[in-house]
């Protein structure tokens, strides 16, 4: 068993599931390698708590970034911090010699993602990846299969998209995600864009213009000191795509991300529609897949309980249900196998890829240009 050692930097929520999935290795039974989390890193003492009181491993903590990254010890890391400090971390990463899982979404803006793609450029060596765990559930991983197959023949149209309702609570204090210079100009796409474009951009799926409607639908906040903060950052964003299939076939793609969405707490979708077949799966069912194939006569959809049918083995039974920390799991596991076999288990079972996350980039930075200047753009 190959066992990779970690460093963490940012200890928020996201670097918690992180080290709750190494604490559960061992539910992969056929993983050749595995994480070891030794070193972390927060400006809050409070979240380093955590770790230390968890984790027996850990042998080094401390606030200053550049000390977890001069660590002879640490061959990876995961930092999950705000996007304004993206391209610092990241690249500080890389120019160290560390294999990096970087949060969405890689940049603060496009220049960001710049600098940050000119760096992996300048060290090959380093394997780099995007975190996004959406396609790690049971029915995503069934629908890749199902376009690797070319089941779904001409596309008609594809759907995709991140909601929730974090933000519907007009009471709710200001944080960092409403704030310009911590979030940056995409608002809801930067933080939520990358799951809902990574099964389509897997797919190759990649638009070629768009046209966005972005919404600012709570344009103040309490700023947790008896006053308002101004909410600078987008609610809400809808962006209707041309793509086209391998073929060539121009389809419309819709991609939507909302921090305001009735009646969704935290919900991906997927549908796609096809002249030969069509499927759809909302992590609301999380293990129901709806599939229907058209041969002629009547058209009906297909019910399909999916199970805990993972791309990578674990202890759980097939029969049971798949949930959130599964796909965490996953996710950490597709990481590790591609890191250290060189490819990805399958396709649909891979990380984001930088490629990819500049890809989202092109198409937020048009989104913006769309909705300034409420027209369709190019993407360039």
């Amino acid at each position: 068993m190959r066992t990779v050692k970690f460093g963490l930097i940012g200890c928020g929520l996201m670097g918690r599931e992180f080290g709750s999935a190494a604490a559960r290795w061992c539910h992969l039974t056929e993983m050749d390698v595995r994480p070891e989390i030794v070193a972390v890193c927060d400006t809050n003492p409070a979240l380093t708590t955590w770790f230390t009181e968890h984790f027996a491993s850990i042998k080094q903590v401390t606030a200053e970034y550049r000390v977890l990254l001069a660590n002879p010890e640490v061959e990876a890391v995961y930092i999950a911090v705000p996007h304004h400090l993206h391209a610092e971390l990241y690249c500080a990463a890389i120019k160290a010699g560390k294999h990096l899982m970087g949060e969405k979404p890689f940049g603060i803006d496009q220049e960001a993602n710049r600098q940050i793609m000119e760096c992996i450029g300048q060290h090959p060596e380093v394997f780099v990846r995007c975190s996004s765990e959406s396609p790690f559930f049971p029915a995503m991983q069934q629908i890749g299969t199902l376009i690797e197959q070319e089941a779904f023949g001409r596309l008609i149209e594809v759907n995709s998209g991140f909601l929730h309702s974090s933000d519907m609570d007009i009471n709710k204090p200001i944080n960092w995600k409403r704030l310009l210079k911590f979030n940056g100009e995409y608002g809801c796409m930067g933080d939520l864009g990358m799951h809902a474009c990574h099964m389509p951009f897997r797919a190759g799926w990649v638009p070629k213009n768009v046209r966005a409607v972005l919404s600012n639908l709570v344009p103040e906040r309490p700023d947790g000191k008896g006053g308002k903060a101004l909410c600078e950052t987008w609610d809400n964003a809808t962006l209707l795509c041309t793509a086209s299939d391998r073929d060539g076939g121009e389809f419309p793609l819709t991609i939507k991300t909302q921090r305001i969405a009735p009646g969704h707490k935290n919900t991906w979708y997927l549908e796609i529609l096809g002249m030969k077949g069509s499927a759809r799966w909302s992590s609301k069912q999380v293990n129901t897949l709806e599939i229907m194939t058209y041969t002629g006569g009547q058209q009906a959809w297909q019910v399909i309980d999916m199970g805990h049918e993972m791309a990578f083995t674990s202890l759980t039974g097939g029969i049971f249900e798949a949930g959130f920390s599964d796909s965490i799991l996953q996710m950490w596991a597709a990481f590790l196998y591609e890191l250290v076999h060189q490819k990805p288990l399958k396709r649909f079972a891979g990380c984001v890829t930088p490629q990819e996350a500049a890809t989202s980039h092109r198409l937020f930075t048009a989104a913006l240009q769309s909705q300034r200047e409420r027209q369709v753009v190019e993407l360039s």
